[in-house]
Formats: C-alpha cells, sequence, structure tokens
C-alpha cells in the first residue's frame, strides 16, 4: 500500500485529473482525487493563482477548469523528477 501522497504528488493528481477530461467540474476533480471540499478549494485556488489552471463558467455560473501550458510543463517535468527519484531508490 502506498503512504500519504505529498503536496506534489496531489497537485499531480489534480492537474492529470484535469488533462485527461479537458473541461472538468470540481466536483469530479474533489472524488477523483480523493480530497475534501476544503482541501480542493484550497488546491484550485493556488493553482488558478499560480497559473497552472484556468477557470471557465457556463450561462448558469458552474464553473470548469482547464489546464494551461504551465499546467502540462509541471506534469511534464514533475514526470521526469519522480522517476529520476525512483532510479535511484529515493522514494519513501
Amino acid at each position: 500500500m502506498k503512504g500519504k501522497r505529498d503536496r506534489l504528488g496531489i497537485i499531480n493528481d489534480i492537474l492529470e485529473i484535469v488533462r485527461d477530461k479537458a473541461q472538468v467540474k470540481p466536483t469530479q476533480v474533489m472524488y477523483k482525487a480523493n480530497l475534501s471540499h476544503e482541501m480542493l478549494t484550497s488546491y484550485l485556488n493556488e493553482l488558478l493563482t499560480k497559473g497552472f489552471l484556468v477557470e471557465h463558467s457556463d450561462k448558469a455560473g458552474r464553473k470548469t477548469y482547464a489546464l494551461t501550458e504551465k499546467g502540462f510543463h509541471f506534469l511534464r517535468d514533475y514526470k521526469i523528477i519522480k522517476g529520476f527519484v525512483e532510479s535511484y531508490g529515493l522514494q519513501e
């Protein structure tokens, strides 16, 4: 069994969920990433502020999220770093 996810692991999970759906609702992210509403809100706000995600609203005010170019770059770089760490047996 895997241990607890670290902060970067959670961010990676959120960004992968958004990438795989193109446009995703917050509830979908919450369930697929296994986060509480409070944690989801905190992470989404951070990812929006730092430019990893962009928020869209439809006419009814429902929000969806999409990945920015910066978000795609994070996913690519995180995969490289994770592979490096695992190749040297440094993961927990």
